[in-house]
């Protein structure tokens, strides 16, 4: 049987002289303790293997931190989310989606000469190689547009050779800078793609997410006007998608990054991990829910089946995997799910009533209490996203068109830390022991 006992030298963690006595069968370990700037501390277990003969064992990486970062921070048993120490609801309510692209990209807000230079580079980087459009007739047209994004995304490293070398800080940057403006034209050609209607080209007078409204919506047969309350609602929603720590797409970018991949493929890689039901198909999960429950009357049925644990019914868009608390996303997202519904004049939607109720039930019935199930951000984003016009199948297109400047951001500081080597988990092996081969007429 192995013992394991720890204690921790000194009050002050530093990476130079606070150590943690890790004792396993008789040996004593000393393993470094570091600790960040906010947040629990961490034992640096690389050297474990060399020194004892063993691996920690946890699946899902849940209490393993596999990177040092700078760029968000999550405390779930509080409800915070900071990018590069700001809030997500101030972000979110005062700011754009550029200026937090600019901060996760670079570390600070832009002052203003950096951050119109910045939009001038976004703005004109929109437009898209013309061999790629023919490269979507290469999909059948019941594609579904997640398909679609992995391919064209994973196929840009054809068209912009002179931004795939990942040694070359001008190429990393100029690479960052394409992937940011042109996700929101590739994801509204795969749109107009799956509908059967023309690509339109996007415009260098209009800002981000009204320019991606355009390319979403309007017809060369008459004139389309984009609803500045509309806009306003979908940087909002970009915003509180732009990044979210070490999830599973953010680590499977790392991970990919970590061979040396060019910054496309890894980019593709994230797309299709977040393809994923679990990770970025919740808010079609719970729009699809809302949907099943119809009225605010039947929601005492579908309550007593979240309650009884033989029947498969699940309540989506309640609770979190990080958040043991109320998702601080979710207040900004039904603040905005409020708006573009009196702006269309919805305000009266049925889901929203029964989401409503369901929220009002989460927050004062004990079963919900005790366990911390309150409304996260999915809870609210798909009728939002529904009501702009959008099909359940685009949901995690515009994830994935939002998370990109995190992924990009999570990529750069990967390649630029000198203490990145390619990702190598190990495993607990619980197969067949040695074994000799026997020929066929033997067996």
């Amino acid at each position: 049987m192995t013992t394991v006992q720890t204690s921790t030298n000194g009050d002050q963690l530093n990476q130079d002289s606070d150590k943690s006595n890790l004792i396993v069968e008789g040996k004593t370990l000393d393993l470094p303790l570091y600790k960040g700037s906010i947040g629990p501390s961490v034992m640096d277990i690389s050297r474990l293997y060399a020194q004892s003969d063993m691996f920690t064992y946890d699946p899902g990486f849940t209490s393993t931190a596999s990177c040092e970062s700078k760029i968000t921070y999550i405390d779930g048993d509080k409800g915070v989310l900071l990018h590069r120490g700001y809030p997500i609801d101030q972000l979110a309510e005062q700011g754009s989606f550029l200026e937090t692209c600019y901060l996760l990209l670079y570390g600070d807000l832009p002052q203003g000469e950096q951050f119109e230079d910045f939009k001038h580079r976004i703005t004109y980087h929109t437009m898209l190689h013309e061999q790629i459009h023919t490269f979507y007739k290469g999909f059948r047209r019941d594609a579904h547009p997640m398909a679609i994004m992995v391919g064209v995304v994973g196929a840009l490293s054809a068209f912009y050779h002179d931004s795939t070398d990942i040694n070359d800080p001008t190429q990393r940057n100029i690479a960052s800078l394409r992937m940011i403006a042109k996700m929101p034209t590739i994801a509204a050609m795969a749109y107009k793609y799956s509908i059967g209607q023309p690509f339109v080209t996007p415009r260098n007078d209009l800002d981000y997410s009204a320019n991606f409204l355009n390319m979403c919506f309007s017809v060369p047969a008459e004139d389309y006007k984009v609803d500045p309350v509309l806009a306003r609602a979908m940087d909002r929603i970009f915003i509180l998608h732009a990044d979210h720590e070490q999830n599973a797409s953010t680590s499977t970018v790392r991970l990919a990054g970590s061979s040396g991949a060019n910054p496309f493929a890894c980019i593709a890689a994230g797309i299709a991990c977040l393809w994923g039901p679990s990770h970025g198909g919740a808010n079609e999960a719970a729009l699809t829910m809302l949907e099943e429950i119809g009225s605010v009357d039947r929601i005492p049925e579908y309550i007593r089946r979240a309650k009884d644990k033989s029947d498969p019914f699940r309540l989506m868009g309640f609770g979190h995997r990080v958040y043991k608390n109320y998702d601080p996303r979710a207040t900004v997202m039904q603040k905005t799910c409020h708006e573009v519904l009196d702006t269309l004049g919805l305000k009266d939607e049925p889901l929203l009533q029964v989401a409503m109720e369901l929220e009002r039930i989460a927050r004062e019935d004990p079963y919900f209490v005790e366990k911390k199930l309150y409304p996260n951000i999915d809870f609210y984003s798909g009728i939002t996203l529904r009501a702009l016009g959008f099909p359940p199948e685009m949901f995690t297109v515009l994830f994935a068109l939002a998370r990109t400047v995190g992924w990009i951001a999570q990529w750069r500081e990967m390649i630029e830390d000198p203490q990145q080597r390619i990702g190598r988990p190990r495993q607990l092996y619980t197969g067949p022991t040695l074994r000799d081969y026997v020929p066929t007429s033997n067996r």
